[in-house]
């Protein structure tokens, strides 16, 4: 996987009052979230309840969407944080078929549990859902190519499998019904996907080609 690009000079920090209340913000979307669901979170309720300005939470956000979009980047960087640096065999150190099956069984939970904020935090002026897929297709792509795939093949594979694993739930899912068993049918399912392909495509042979056992 390559490194992100790391722009050019230090960042300009951000000042100290608008770090803390951003994090307030943040804090008392989450607890708003938690007792009345997403749906009753707007800019004037955030503003009330944090006892902050209205023109504050315009300031940090600019739209109803970018508070959801804000709490979603920063549940998406904790997620990240474990899979970069977490114990295995989400995180390093693993084997990479079985740092596959578990990332898929941490995501889609994950997912599952934030569905709400990303549905608030799609904008219908933009043509593509926000929040979408992260790190997701580059992880599976390294991971891939660590588990020795044909090469020709890692690049539709990531795409086939981040779609399979971040499609339905987050970016198009329309049903408000929860899964009945809080996603372990669809974890089962995804270790069931990656032991298939890796156990069965293997590097090409003399003829350019994978081999399909």
């Amino acid at each position: 996987m390559n490194p992100p690009t790391v722009p050019f000079g230090k960042p300009r920090a951000e000042r100290a009052d608008a770090a803390r209340n951003r994090e307030r913000l943040l804090e008392t979307a989450r607890a708003m979230i938690a007792e009345h669901g997403a749906d009753k979170v707007t800019m004037d309720a955030l503003a009330e309840r944090a006892g902050l300005g209205k023109g504050t939470v315009f300031r940090r956000f600019g739209t109803r969407a970018g508070i959801f979009r804000a709490l979603l980047d920063d549940n998406e960087r904790r997620f990240q944080e474990q899979v970069l640096s977490g114990p295995p065999p989400l995180g390093p150190g693993a084997d990479p078929r079985q740092r596959l099956i578990a990332y898929g069984r941490a995501r889609i939970p994950f997912l599952l549990a934030h569905h709400a904020i990303a549905r608030a935090a799609m904008d219908p002026s933009e043509p593509a859902p926000a929040g979408a897929v992260s790190m997701t297709r580059a992880h599976i792509r390294m991971l891939l190519a660590q588990a020795r795939l044909p090469p020709g093949l890692l690049d539709g594979l990531a795409v086939q499998l981040t779609g399979a694993l971040e499609g339905p739930l987050l970016l198009y899912l329309t049903t408000n019904q929860a899964q009945p068993d809080d996603g372990r049918s669809l974890a089962d399912s995804w270790q069931v996907l990656v032991e298939h392909i890796t156990h069965h495509c293997h590097q090409p042979t003399g003829h350019g080609g994978p081999v399909m056992a």
